[in-house]
């Protein structure tokens, strides 16, 4: 409980303005849906869906509940503000619906989907102001022209009125009627949202147990745990943008070390598997910083058997660009992605064998191999199993022989990199390959159609989430009858695959052709 402090007097604050609130931001937007989930785990998980809010984002009801309180001197003046993104977005909704001119700093970074609904939002009450590489810079830019041109400053978090209004949407949960909340899972960026969820929660559920949500790169909360007080982070992870900020606000963290139980991270992994999730149960894509309060539910879904939970799905203004760096961080089906680089022996067949004993049945997503050596090789492999599986798959590399190491954080595989040496490859043909995406497909053309006739020089593949599976093969053979024959008799599409024809003759061939 909290004693008779100053968080006492700013929580009843905080808590009144809340109410105020309540009179005021829904003359911009209308409640957004809760919706229900009934997790393996049992119990429920309730969803607030402010992905479907009138700017795709919960920073409408903070940015607009402070803007309804303007004098009209203030309005006057006009109001400056400082985001990433999403409060950037609410801001200009307020000054359109209010009649306030708004100018507003935002990062040269900030993707190009926010920069467009923030016009879209504002008109021509809005200007935009690109800045610097972070959040700070463009804060920066924009305290100086509040200090210069006398229009009121609009923090994103370190704000009471703003805090309330983003505590509007705690109050349409509890008002919701599904029962007593007995878990609940907020995300701190700056801590504005937090602060008044957990303000508002805590006031109808006081056992509610509150858990804090922040990115492993990010954890500006945490700093300030450790240290006492609000601290700088050196640096921030950019993946998560929404909640990107070096700093978490004063009047959220007078307020949240009272008011959260518990406090966790997660990696930009754990996010992209929440992004996942969301898609799979609720046919919506959350943006990075969105999901980051489902994330910290499926980490520790386990201890929440038979309980109901809730978290907030808080925006889904994604770069569409960024969908396909998601899609490559999550797993596939109920797996987890992992890469191995396994050694094997240049020799002919080996690469088969390994296919054979060692991945017998398991779908591969990644298949990265260039010779580089004329008598070893280290091929890499993408998987997506549970943990057990990945464990059993381990245990039959290791009682075939094989060595293996973790490749998963390697730059050069998370981008695709493979090396080779060209001058290695004897009489080499690529070929365009199109195989059916079902178990054994890949495995069914490599032992009808390369086994006994070429070997393995090149190989790139990655698991695209589409019904037909696309590689680049690199083959090697002894003469150059033996190619020409092969390429004759080369079947078009077969058992598997549906394609597969020699790479014309461009710069990459002719490069290999130099000796």
């Amino acid at each position: 409980m909290l004693d008779e402090t100053e968080p006492l007097s700013l929580l009843r604050k905080l808590r009144r303005e809340t109410l105020a609130a309540r009179s005021r931001v829904y003359r911009a937007g209308a409640a957004t849906p809760l919706e229900v989930l009934h997790p393996a785990t049992g119990g429920e998980l309730l969803i607030k869906r402010e992905d479907l809010s009138p700017i795709k984002a919960y920073k409408w009801r903070g940015a607009f509940n402070r803007m309804a309180i303007l004098t009209e001197a203030e309005k006057a003046r006009g109001v400056v503000a400082a985001s990433a993104g999403n409060h950037a977005q609410g801001v200009a909704l307020g000054a359109k619906r209010l009649g306030i001119r708004a100018r507003i700093y935002m990062p040269r970074s900030t993707p190009g989907v926010k920069q467009a609904a923030v016009r879209t939002h504002g008109g021509e009450w809005v200007e935009i102001y690109l800045t610097g590489d972070s959040y700070d810079d463009a804060l920066q830019e924009a305290k100086e022209d509040s200090r210069q041109s006398g229009a009121v400053y609009l923090h994103a978090y370190d704000d009471l009125e703003v805090m309330a209004g983003q505590a509007t949407l705690a109050d349409e949960v509890v008002t919701a009627g599904q029962g007593d909340i007995q878990v609940a899972f907020v995300q701190i960026g700056g801590g504005g949202m937090a602060a008044g969820v957990a303000a508002w929660l805590k006031l109808v559920y006081p056992k509610i147990h509150l858990v804090a949500v922040e990115g492993v790169g990010q954890a500006c909360y945490q700093a300030a745990l450790e240290a006492g007080k609000p601290v700088r982070l050196p640096q921030v992870d950019l993946f998560c943008d929404g909640t990107a900020v070096r700093q978490i606000g004063d009047l959220p963290f007078a307020l949240l070390p009272e008011l959260i139980d518990e406090h966790l991270t997660v990696s930009n992994e754990e996010v992209c598997e929440a992004i996942r999730y969301a898609w799979d149960h609720l046919r919506c894509i959350p943006e990075p910083s969105g999901a980051m309060g489902l994330a910290g539910y499926l980490q520790t879904a386990d201890r929440w058997k038979n309980q109901r939970a809730l978290a907030i799905l808080c925006g889904a203004n994604i770069d569409f660009g960024q969908l396909g760096v998601i899609a490559a961080r999550t797993g596939v089906g109920s797996g987890r992605r992992f890469q191995w680089r396994i050694r094997i022996s240049e020799e002919p067949g080996s690469m088969l064998r390994l296919l054979e004993k060692g991945f017998a049945g398991q779908p591969i997503y990644e298949f990265l191999y260039g010779k580089t050596d004329q008598y070893k090789a280290w091929p890499v492999f993408g998987f997506s199993c549970p943990p057990e599986e990945q464990e059993n798959m381990a245990a039959r590399l290791r009682e075939n022989g094989y060595a293996f190491e973790d490749a998963s954080e390697d730059p050069g595989v998370q981008h695709g990199l493979v090396p080779y040496e060209a001058s290695l490859m004897e009489n080499p043909v690529f070929l365009n390959l199109e195989f059916y995406e079902r178990s054994g497909a890949l495995l069914d053309f490599l032992n009808q159609t390369i086994r006994g006739k070429a070997n393995f020089c090149f190989f790139k593949y990655r698991y695209s989430g589409e019904r037909v599976g696309r590689a680049l093969i690199g083959l090697e053979f002894p003469s150059i009858a033996e190619q020409e024959a092969f390429l004759r008799d080369l079947p078009v599409q077969g058992q598997g695959y549906r394609h597969c024809a020699p790479v014309a003759d461009t710069a990459v061939q002719r490069l290999l052709k130099r000796k």
